[in-house]
This record gives structure tokens, sequence and C-alpha cells, in this order.
């Protein structure tokens, strides 16, 4: 394979072309993670505008080839931890253009003094995981991506499961069924900023406002009002517990968000009874998929889902490097 002996590197600038071409470029790497144009759109306009988020294209040979970007985590924020990603086209990798990006991301990182930078890959994708351990960068979780057969999910089984949770005067109801209460939506934001600090990460959980949340949830595209469900308890009207599927762009297959009980009331049914409601709702749409993702060492979540019959697919792995006490530039 011929080494192109330079890369021109540019900003991203936002037009639909860029846009076409970076879409284009991810899901090359990673066509099972397809995105859109449309829905890259909309993730960049929910960023926080005070968090770093920076993006270069790399054109070689006429075309754009490849691209890099750090950025902060709204959920999990930290002034000097960023997030990258490079990807670059297969006809293109081992060529040189990820060693560019890599480079170009540390010159353009090093006045924010960074301290970590992570990065995901799949453990089936052997050139990306090298890629990044010859640089330094050293697991530190693994997630499963796990999928569910919606139209050969048998819901009969767990009949006993529901009818528990029932009794202990556990309702579940939707947003849309919950519609009258008109602190809904802050009520779900309270519960869901508890519950998402107990997630596992490699990082603490960073609470979002009630705008920023909005912004995520409520006001989002891919928001589902009937797939959005609320564990409450019927004495008190107390939100409980959510559960929530959202609509994907670029197949017919639906997200599962988060799923999460307060701890008072964990180890009782509860999240069970709200997947198995989610599950209802996805075949009532004719979903070919429900996807989720979860921690290894998640097994409480874990168990549930393979209960359920959730497939796992090859895990992904997110991978650190801690800088504390040098630069990015000396790394």
């Amino acid at each position: 394979m011929t080494q192109i002996r330079s890369f021109f590197l540019r900003p991203f600038d936002h037009s639909d072309a860029d846009y076409e071409a970076r879409v284009a470029i991810g899901n090359a790497v990673t066509p099972d993670q397809s995105t859109t144009v449309a829905e890259q759109k909309e993730q960049e306009a929910q960023r926080i505008a005070s968090h770093q988020h920076q993006i270069w294209l790399a054109e070689a040979e006429g075309q754009t080839v490849g691209m890099g970007s750090f950025r902060h985590d709204d959920w999990e924020y930290h002034p000097t931890e960023f997030w990258l990603r490079i990807a670059v086209l297969p006809k293109f990798q081992g060529r040189g253009c990820g060693g560019t990006l890599y480079r170009h991301l540390l010159e353009n990182l090093a006045p924010l003094q960074p301290t970590a930078l992570k990065t995901y890959c799949r453990e089936d994708r052997a050139r990306g995981l090298r890629f990044a351990q010859d640089r330094g960068f050293m697991e530190e979780m693994r997630i499963w991506e796990s999928r569910l057969d919606v139209a050969a999910f048998d819901p009969e089984p767990f009949a006993a499961e529901r009818e528990k949770v029932s009794q202990l005067g556990i309702v579940i109801r939707s947003l849309r069924d919950l519609e009258s209460d008109p602190d809904r939506d802050r009520k779900v934001w309270e519960l869901e900023m508890e519950t998402s600090a107990d997630v596992p990460s490699t990082s603490p959980f960073t609470p979002l406002t009630y705008d920023e949340y909005r912004k995520h949830a409520f006001d989002a595209s891919s928001f589902l009002p009937d797939g959005f469900v609320v564990a409450v308890e019927e004495s008190t009207g107390d939100y409980v517990g959510t559960s929530h599927l959202w609509r994907r762009r670029a197949d017919q297959d639906l997200q599962t968000g988060l799923t999460a009980v307060r701890r008072t009331h964990r180890r009782r049914g509860i999240a069970l009874a709200m997947k198995l409601r989610v599950i209802d709702y996805a075949k009532s749409l004719g979903t070919p998929i429900i996807r989720t993702e979860n921690a290894q060492h998640n097994r409480a979540m874990l168990a549930i889902n393979e209960a359920l019959g959730f497939t796992k697919l090859p895990a992904g792995i997110t991978l650190v490097k801690r800088l504390t006490g040098k630069t990015a530039e000396s790394q």
C-alpha cells in the first residue's frame, strides 16, 4: 500500500457538504452504527456551548478521506478530559492519515492542558485497537451492545413478573399517559439525574440542568413519548424508575436509553417490568430490533437483558490515556 506523503487538514465548516463527508466516513468505518446528516446536526445543536468540540477533515487525492475530533462529554464533564475520535476511509487506512490526524489533535489540545484522553473501539476491530494501544491508550472498561429480535420475543413467560410489580403498588406509565401531571418533566429530570450517577463509567457523572436535559430528551426528534416509560408508586405519585426507547434515523431499530430505578426501590422487579412495557411498544410498531448497551460489570442489568433474550455483540472497549503531570505534546 502506497504511503501518502501528506494529507491536507482543515477545520470542519458545518456545511452540508462537510456533514455529508463526515457521515460517509463514519458509516464506512462503523456501518453497524450508521448515522445521518440530520442526526449529526441535531447532536451538534444539543451540545453544551461552553464545552469544547473541535473537528478536522483530512483530504487526499481530491477527496475527504478522514476525520478527527476531540470533545468534552456533556454527561461526564471534566475540563481537562477529552474524547477523541479518528476515522479514515478503509481504502486510506494504513497510509498515514490516522497518525497525521492524531498528531494534529494533540497539537490543538495542548493549550487546554489535557489530563486524560479517551477513545472507544469494538474488540473485533483489530486495526483500530492497535492504533490506540500503540499510542499509549489502556483499556479501562468494556461495554456490551446487545440486540433483541422483537418479533421473536414471547412475553408470556414474564406475566408473573408484571403482576408481582403491580402487587407492590407500582404502575408503569408512558410519558404520554402522564401528560396530566404538570410536574412530569421536572420529576423525570430529577429522577434521571439521581439514577444516572450510578451508571458505570470511567468518570463521574455530571448532572445536566433542566434546560440542558430537555434539549437532549423531550425536545429531541428521536423522542418517543409512548416509548419512554416511568414506574410510578401509586400511593404517593412518586416516580421511582425510567426506561426509554429512542428513534434511530439510519434504520428501523430502536435504541435503548437509560433503564434505572431509585436505590430505595431496586431488586423488586421494577426494571424488568419497565423493559417489558417498552418491548410491548416496540412490538406494536413492528420494530425489528431493540439495541442496548451495558458495562460488562453491570451484572444486574445484564441479567435482565439476558433473561429477555438479548444477544451480545463483540464488546466495545473504552481506552484511556492518562496525562497527569505531562502535556499531550510529550505523549
